[in-house]
């Protein structure tokens, strides 16, 4: 049995034990999944609040709704479905009220782990990083999910397929085009993982959901 088909027999186990009414598995799947949601949350809508709200509602309304799932997705799709139309709405809704974030905790929290408080190398990472993130956030916005979802959150494309109502030959043109658009935008000085990002950030920004997208030069 891969890794992959381990988590979702547990994952089974456990939406199965829950739906019996045993409030402890249904507790043992936020445990499993919250940080990915939070994750996905804050890449979609840039705000630790904002994200943090979406996940708490969004396993709210799963709790709720449990009676009716019918296992025809795997639990994590389905919630990660839920937070993916939530955290789009979020940023729509700010959008037209003409809001935005202030600081940008993506970047924040990566210069805080890179610069090892170095201000002059927090400075060059801050410039660099936030370069990244411009590029990110000017992809469509279902593109940049799409992005999201396979390139830091490992999701396989049929996985964002399923997530996102595709088929998996766009998900595939989505990131082909993502890459195209990402390097076209980091250019002259293409973002190269060996280069401008440690093996700490990489670690650091991995646990957190927050490991950026690495796209080559061809």
């Amino acid at each position: 049995m891969t890794n992959a088909e381990r988590e979702a027999a547990t994952a089974t186990a456990l939406v199965a034990a829950a739906k019996r009414g045993d409030q402890r598995a249904f507790e043992a799947l936020v445990l499993r999944y919250r940080k990915r949601i939070f994750a996905l949350a804050l890449h979609i809508t840039g705000s630790s609040s904002e994200a943090d709200d979406i996940a708490q509602d969004v396993f709210l309304k799963a709790y709720r709704a449990l009676p009716q799932f019918e296992g025809r997705s795997q639990f994590f799709t389905w919630v990660y479905r839920m937070a993916v139309n939530r955290s789009l709405n979020v940023r729509r809704d700010r959008a037209r009220r003409g809001e935005d974030t202030l600081d940008d905790p993506r970047l924040e929290l990566a210069v805080a782990v890179d610069s090892r408080s170095n201000p002059g190398r927090a400075a060059e990472l801050r410039q660099t990083y936030a370069r990244l993130l411009r590029a990110l956030d000017s992809l469509p916005i279902e593109m940049r999910t799409t992005v999201i979802l396979v390139s830091m959150q490992g999701m396989s494309h049929g996985e964002v397929a399923v997530i996102q109502s595709l088929s998996e030959g766009t998900i595939a043109w989505r990131m082909h085009e993502a890459r195209r658009r990402l390097n076209e935008a980091m250019a002259p000085e293409r973002w190269q993982r060996k280069r401008e990002i440690s093996d700490d950030l990489a670690r650091a920004l991995s646990e957190h959901g927050l490991l950026v997208p690495v796209f080559d030069n061809n």
